[in-house]
């Protein structure tokens, strides 16, 4: 995987929480693919025909926007499932993501490398301590959705790029350009304003940020070991039991609905492993045809989809003071943005002056 910290900064691409599973194993894939089989053809001296860069990079778009559309419109998906509260849902998006992610590694026949994870010790330890921190961010997302607080998870995600710019000065000992501070000095004062306007710390916005910008961390550390489907499908295994208790005890003391409410809803709830996977692989599909720097771009649509549904769905209020921290958050967002954009055009500049130098 492509180091968090490198040129275009700790926060330019980091978004939701399946996003880093999916990214671990696809960044470092070739954005070409070659024409399949015996059928593919080919010049006169042998040559494999490749697919156009063009439609390579339009496919790599679609399938980001399917992502990270699907994660946007996630909420939606809590809502039907009402009156199922957060830690149910959480407790069964778990279990079955574990029998779907079961099911994918054997149709794949990947059940060697799923056990060679489980018995290193450098791949486990970290897989394990991700779990929790996906566990707190699962929890966190679903209980804001499920209380009326599904503007404040957007937020969440707002601010995560700025969240994982602190983790590269604090923990990576990242020196940051201008345009990074003042996105982070923004940040800070957005956060203020938010306060106000909430009457306390925007607790379920901060908790989503970090959470996740803690999880992209310890998970880019054994990013080129675990692919996407076994680096889930650890994570699911270490907190299944946990899950699978927690339905016993929901259901033992009559509080679980995954029974009680029909048809429709026992099987919306088992989708929730579908649900989880889908995306997952929408964005392994397009992190592999496409640069980081339009992850980056793509990673906002999510957020923003959160957002929209937020306000024409749930109709949860939003007061002056609010939409000014909002658009004080979307500021910095935007002078990471272009500090990203910037970057990348002198890193792509600069090697091209290496290949002419070399040439």
């Amino acid at each position: 995987m492509r180091n968090i910290a490198s040129a275009g900064g700790v926060g330019a691409f980091v978004s939701t929480p399946e996003q880093t599973t999916a990214a671990t194993s696809s960044s470092n894939q070739p954005t070409t693919a070659a024409a399949g089989g015996g059928g593919g053809s080919s010049t006169d001296s042998g040559a494999v025909a490749v697919k156009p860069v063009r439609s390579e990079t339009t496919t790599g778009v679609l399938f980001g926007i399917g992502a990270y559309g699907l994660w946007g419109l996630l909420p939606l998906y809590f809502f039907v499932l009402q009156p199922a509260g957060a830690i149910e849902i959480v407790a069964n998006r778990i279990v079955w993501s574990l029998v779907f992610c079961a099911l994918l590694i054997t149709i794949t026949r990947s059940w060697r490398t799923l056990f060679a994870a489980v018995k290193d010790r450098s791949v486990m330890g970290p897989l394990a301590l991700a779990a929790g921190l996906i566990a707190v961010n699962w929890l966190t997302y679903t209980f804001g959705v499920t209380t009326g607080h599904a503007v404040e998870t957007s937020l969440g995600y707002f601010i995560n790029p700025l969240v994982s710019v602190l983790l590269g000065v604090f923990v990576l000992k990242e020196k940051l350009r201008p345009l990074q501070w003042a996105a982070v000095g923004i940040g800070f004062v957005a956060v203020g304003v938010l306060t106000f306007s909430y009457g306390q710390l925007p607790w379920i916005a901060l908790l989503l940020a970090f959470s996740f910008g803690l999880y992209g961390f310890v998970k880019k550390k054994v990013g080129p070991k675990v692919d996407a489907l076994t680096s889930l499908s650890v994570e699911t295994v270490v907190l299944a039991p946990f899950a699978a208790i927690t339905m016993v005890v929901l259901g033992a003391t009559g509080v679980a609905t995954l029974t009680t409410q029909g048809p429709g809803h026992f099987w919306l709830i088992l989708a929730s492993g579908v649900i989880t996977a889908v995306p997952l692989l929408f964005f392994g599909a397009s992190a592999r045809r496409l640069p980081m720097t339009t992850i980056g771009l793509l990673q906002y649509f999510a957020p923003v989809l959160q957002f929209i549904v937020a306000l024409t769905v749930f109709h949860e209020a939003m007061t002056t003071a609010r939409w000014i921290g909002f658009c004080v958050v979307w500021l910095a967002l935007v002078l990471l943005t272009i500090d990203m954009l910037r970057t990348a055009r002198k890193n792509a500049v600069l090697r091209r002056q290496a290949k002419l130098a070399a040439a």
